[in-house]
């Protein structure tokens, strides 16, 4: 959210959508080769390959795809390409949290993904019931609901007044 606004204007400046999109292909290309296949794309698919064996990658693994998806997720947005954010941010959440049960086993992977999608669709959205009904199908258990419930209001707190992933006319970020 904070580099959103400087890359948009690194774009703007290029002033044409014919190089603008084009230059952000090639940025979003050498992320996807960064990433990995799981990177590329909106991610929804993505979400059901790293919940089915979340063993399968180390904390290291996830947190590359965590940044790549988030840089890729900003250029994309800030580059003129259409799209939505909600389900990449569901993707970083979801490789959050399962990054957060690698480095410490203690962390169930249903929690750290509810946790982890909870969070990022907060600071991404600024939604708390998209964020709170996202994260809580994800995961369906109702332990993990009533804690969701229970996280997400400082959570909210947190992110509230602190500038959002959109931009006014003239380029400076919404609060």
């Amino acid at each position: 959210v904070r580099a959103f606004p400087y890359l948009h204007r690194a774009f703007q400046r290029l002033r044409h959508p014919m190089l603008m999109l084009p230059v952000g292909g090639l940025v979003l290309g050498a992320l996807g080769a960064l990433g990995g296949p799981l990177t590329l794309f909106k991610g929804l698919d993505q979400i059901a390959e790293l919940a089915a064996d979340p063993e399968g990658w180390s904390a290291g693994q996830f947190a590359t795809m965590t940044v790549v998806k988030l840089a890729a997720l900003t250029v994309a947005a800030t580059c003129g390409f259409r799209g939505g954010r909600i389900f990449p941010s569901v993707f970083v959440g979801t490789a959050l949290g399962l990054c957060a049960h690698a480095l410490v086993p203690a962390v169930q992977p249903a929690v750290g993904v509810a946790a982890g999608v909870l969070g990022m669709l907060l600071a991404i959205t600024r939604q708390g019931w998209v964020s709170l009904f996202t994260a809580a199908v994800l995961v369906a258990s109702p332990v993990i609901v009533a804690l969701l419930c229970v996280a997400s209001l400082p959570a909210w707190l947190l992110v509230t007044g602190r500038p959002q992933m959109q931009l006014r006319a003239d380029g400076t970020p919404i609060r």
